[in-house]
C-alpha cells in the first residue's frame, strides 16, 4: 500500500540525458525529505542527491548534490503527481548504475545515513552508459 517506485532509467550514450521518476503511492510525498542513491556493480552505494520536504509550493524544497554530479543533475518535485524527479544531462559512463529514492519517518538531507541502509522500498531503476 504504501510504496515508492523508480522508472526512467535506461541505455544512453554518453553526453544523452534521462529523467528518473520517484513515484509515492499511500502517503503524501511533499511531507519527506527524499535521495536518491546509486550503485554499480563492485561500487559501494552512494548518495546522488536530496530534496528537502515541500514548502507548500509544487516544487519546493533545498536540494544538495555530489560533487560527481554537480550542474549536471537536478532534483525536483510535482506535487500533483505525487513524485520526485531527477533529471540527469550530459551523463558520463561513470553514472552507470542502479538508481533507487528513498525516505523514511526520522531521515533528513544532510543525515549521516541513508534510509537504504535499513531497507528499500523498491527494485531501483538501471541507468547505463555507453558508447
Amino acid at each position: 500500500q504504501v510504496q515508492l517506485v523508480e522508472s526512467g532509467g535506461g541505455l544512453v550514450q554518453p553526453g544523452g540525458s534521462l529523467r528518473l521518476s520517484c513515484a509515492a503511492s499511500g502517503f503524501t510525498l511533499d511531507y519527506y525529505d527524499i535521495g536518491w542513491y546509486r550503485q554499480a556493480p563492485g561500487k559501494k552505494r552512494e548518495e546522488v542527491s536530496c530534496i528537502s520536504k515541500s514548502d507548500g509550493s509544487s516544487s519546493g524544497g533545498s536540494t544538495t548534490y555530489a560533487d560527481s554530479v554537480k550542474g549536471r543533475f537536478t532534483i525536483s518535485r510535482d506535487k500533483a503527481k505525487n513524485t520526485v524527479y531527477l533529471q540527469m544531462n550530459n551523463l558520463k559512463p561513470e553514472d552507470t548504475g542502479v538508481y533507487y529514492c528513498a525516505t523514511d519517518p526520522l531521515f533528513s538531507c544532510g543525515a549521516t545515513y541513508s534510509p537504504l541502509d535499513f531497507g528499500s522500498w523498491g527494485q531501483g531503476t538501471q541507468v547505463t552508459v555507453s558508447s
